[in-house]
């Protein structure tokens, strides 16, 4: 009968403790050990210099290919203007202009196109993208514009828009209505 009691007190008390268990955001201290590893441990290519030359052409280069490749998540300026789930991730998508992100080197950089960062959602770009176009589009990332100077992504306005106009019941009856995602009621 003890040893029964003795269970019954074991998982009361485990449960106890895991019922005052909260996850918080990480301090001051924990985000700069985690920001110090992960630029000089985790990712790869630090050492990598750009062969790229660092001019307005060869950034504009890098801006196309960033603009087919990369602006579905992180928009047209890299700081995630206009793209909805961009905070909604876990971790949120980077913000390419941020202290962290610049604080990578080129070889960084190109490393994280490249392979991509693992449990992140950002893809790897290798056997899809050129040597070259990445180290561009490292370029482009060393120069991008103000926060919102380009606007949003058209495949995220459209969809704005076009909720805006259900919501309203105002819809432009001269356009085809192209709703072409469906919701789950």
């Amino acid at each position: 009968m003890v040893g029964m009691k003795s269970v019954h007190l074991s998982v009361f008390a485990v449960a106890l403790v895991i019922s005052g268990c909260k996850a918080s955001a990480p301090g001051s201290l924990e985000t700069s050990v985690a920001t110090e590893l992960k630029q000089n441990v985790t990712i790869g290519g630090k050492d990598a210099k750009n062969p790229t030359l660092d001019t307005p052409d060869i950034a504009h280069e890098g801006q196309e290919h960033f603009m087919h490749h990369c602006q579905i998540c992180h928009g047209y300026d890299g700081q995630n203007t206009g793209v909805p789930f961009a905070e909604k991730m876990s971790p949120p998508v980077a913000d390419l202009k941020s202290k962290d992100v610049q604080g990578y080197t080129d070889g960084q950089m190109k490393w994280i196109i490249e392979n991509g960062i693992g449990p992140s959602g950002m893809p790897g770009w290798k056997g899809i993208l050129e040597e070259d176009e990445m180290w561009k589009i490292v370029r482009y990332m060393r120069h991008l514009p103000p926060k919102g100077s380009l606007g949003m992504p058209d495949i995220f306005k459209e969809e704005a828009e076009e909720h805006q106009q259900l919501k309203s019941g105002k819809t432009d009856e001269s356009k085809p209505h192209s709703h072409t995602h469906l919701h789950q009621h």
